[in-house]
């Protein structure tokens, strides 16, 4: 997973948290955007998404040989 992927990640993390803190989401989409929120932080602190290995997606930035 690339820096920009990881930093895009925590973005909307951080958005989705300040619309349920904000009570402009509620119920269970509020549920469902905190969960969201949590997986984009844990994927980008351990920079790995297991749906990125399913779809053969890289965001790296390496060369392949």
């Amino acid at each position: 997973m690339g820096n920009t992927d990881r930093i895009i990640r925590l973005i909307i993390a951080g958005v989705l948290a300040f619309l349920w803190f904000q009570n402009i989401i509620t119920g269970t989409w509020g549920i469902v955007a905190l969960v969201v929120a949590a997986v984009f932080v844990l994927t980008s602190l351990v920079s790995f998404c297991p749906l990125y290995t399913l779809f053969g997606i890289n965001s790296c930035g390496t060369k392949a040989k």
